[in-house]
């Protein structure tokens, strides 16, 4: 019997983050990752941005579990959501569900739910009509797998977030003959990830940037202090034995990383005996060429710590005369202004910077000489780019194409865009609703465009407040009206303008008091459309303007407010 597939991206494509893959076989729908990402420049007050899990939500009984590739935010960020709706299995690798774990109980809305399934690279889990399998891959963090679902037709592979280094071991490196194995059957869909995939160069491999990171702690004869990422293990792995190697010790604070602690504590992170410093009166006990200070930042970039180091406001530690700072994880391209700005304040304080990017050709995500590889392994008979920019994933299809893969065979999807299997080939199927959901505070959704739109425009053009006072039933303004502003101009230096505005405030309030037809909102909207031309004619910006209209309450000679 012919099986039903049908693939739908419900985050992850057209972007950077929040991967998220429904892929639905039959009745039941497999969810590939549960990630989240980071909010742009123009999200103001937003925490992070979700999938929106619509799809999901109406066809709740048909999901089988989620199926985790790696433990990055980008792939497991959104679990704790998730699971807070729906009651199914989790599968991953040991410490991709360890990381999961962490970060569900640690949240109100999921930290009951326990239904989590450790799986490897030789597990194989079976349902009715799909047998779900695991390949190593290797990636910034340990432990990292490929999923693949098979049916009777052939296989869907989704590789996560991948790239090949023939020089990583242990629970970094990627196992190459389980991916062969894989192209030995039938694929017949590869979502392949396309983050790094506009790279034209060479990439360094990681011997090199562990050497560059043991370097520059030999020849630096003071303090060096590291920048880095905490979710970037294989780096901090790196950090260590460099230091270990120039016999240096590592200084942590009473608080290290809770992620980077559980990876060391479940053996995925090795650490030398003594190695690492907590107490800030022992780290005083040791030379400057001794010392290496671990600064890591969970969220987002590290570079924010460093700027307060800079800039003397740190509680324990601050950058000194001589100091090296070294930034071992790549900022990316929206961080560029930080960047400049904390080369500045370092030196300022009279430090040094070097950043591991500007100097090797690193990253954690598949070049597009590794997507040519992958494909001639698995060689696929559909190709996918996932997990990227519209650019990067554009770069993955000419890097197919430049294999000879059939342009009509590689698929850009956008997010809730649906791809059905007809037993032959891919055709395009009815869209699904699929969105960002914005997590701003406890608020999950309840921020949209419009309040972004909003909280824009106070940050950009301020708001303008107008409050009067009035007496409807005799028709007459009983005070002048009071105007403040916030973030649009200085009211002292410019009153004048002031003046002006009142007068047309109470020219529109009497005109609207003096019409049969009187109506709150429609007076309101008056004074709005009213000031905002003028003040756009005189300053050309447009702030949020608040009208509070105050009535006098002839019963009770009190003032009600009419906002």
């Amino acid at each position: 019997m012919k099986n039903s597939v049908k693939i739908i991206p419900l985050g992850g494509v057209r972007e950077s983050g929040k991967n998220l893959y429904a892929v639905e076989i039959n009745n039941g729908i497999y969810v590939l990752d549960c990630g989240l990402k980071y909010p742009e420049n123009d999200m103001l007050g937003i925490d992070v941005v979700i999938p929106d899990f619509t799809y999901l939500r109406e066809n709740k009984e048909k999901i089988i579990g989620v199926f985790l590739s790696n433990s990055d935010m980008d792939s497991i960020g959104a679990l704790p959501y998730f699971v807070s709706e729906f009651d199914v299995p989790v599968f991953g690798s040991k410490l991709t569900i360890e990381m999961a774990k962490y970060e569900v109980k640690n949240n109100e809305r999921s930290k009951k739910f326990n239904n989590f399934n450790v799986i490897n690279e030789k597990s194989e889990i079976l349902f009715d009509d799909v047998t779900v399998t695991f390949f190593k891959t290797s990636h910034s963090v340990p432990d990292s797998m490929g999923i693949s679902l098979a049916v009777e037709e052939g296989q869907i592979v989704y590789t996560g977030d991948f790239k090949f280094d023939p020089a990583l071991r242990n629970g970094f490196a990627t196992d190459y003959s389980s991916i062969a194995k894989v192209g030995n059957k039938k694929v017949i869909a590869l979502l392949a990830d396309s983050q790094n995939a506009d790279n034209p160069f060479p990439m360094a491999n990681e011997i090199q940037a562990g050497q560059y990171i043991f370097d520059t702690f030999e020849d630096s004869k003071s303090r060096v202090i590291v920048a880095a990422n905490s979710a970037n293990l294989l780096r901090i792995q790196q950090v260590f034995d460099a230091a270990a190697k120039s016999e240096r010790k590592v200084f942590v604070g009473k608080h290290l990383d809770p992620k980077v602690k559980l990876a060391i504590d479940s053996g995925y992170i090795n650490v030398a005996e003594d190695l690492l410093i907590e107490d800030i009166e022992e780290l005083k006990k040791l030379e400057s060429d001794e010392i290496v200070v671990l600064e890591t930042n969970p969220v987002s970039e590290p570079i924010k710590l460093v700027q307060r180091m800079a800039a003397q406001q740190q509680k324990d530690i601050n950058i000194e005369s001589g100091d090296v700072v070294l930034i071992v994880t790549s900022p990316s391209p929206a961080m560029d202004n930080s960047m400049a700005k904390t080369d500045d304040m370092v030196y300022q304080a009279d430090g040094t910077v070097k950043v591991i990017s500007n100097d090797l050709n690193v990253s954690d995500h598949a070049s597009a000489e590794d997507i040519q590889m992958l494909i001639s392994l698995l060689k696929p008979q559909y190709f996918i780019p996932v997990s990227g920019e519209y650019m990067m994933m554009n770069e993955s299809k000419r890097a197919a194409t430049n294999m000879g893969v059939d342009e009509d065979k590689i698929l850009i999807l956008s997010k809730g865009e649906t791809i059905e299997y007809d037993g032959a080939k891919f055709h395009h199927g009815n869209a699904v609703e699929a969105g960002n959901t914005m997590i701003d505070g406890i608020g999950v959704g309840d921020i949209g465009n419009i309040v972004l739109r909003d909280r824009k425009v106070l940050s950009e053009d301020g708001i303008f407040i107008v409050v009067v006072t009035i007496d409807r039933k005799k028709k007459i303004i009983i005070s002048r009206p009071k105007i403040t502003s916030r973030g649009f101009i200085y009211v002292k230096s410019n009153k004048d303008l002031m003046n002006e505005a009142a007068e047309i405030v109470s020219k529109t309030i009497q005109l609207n008091l003096d019409n049969k037809e009187f109506d709150w909102s429609h007076l309101k909207q008056s004074v709005r459309e009213k000031i905002s031309h003028f003040l756009f004619d005189k300053t050309k910006r447009r702030p949020v303007i608040l009208p509070v209209i105050m009535e006098v309450n002839q019963h009770h000679k009190k003032k009600r407010p009419q906002k």
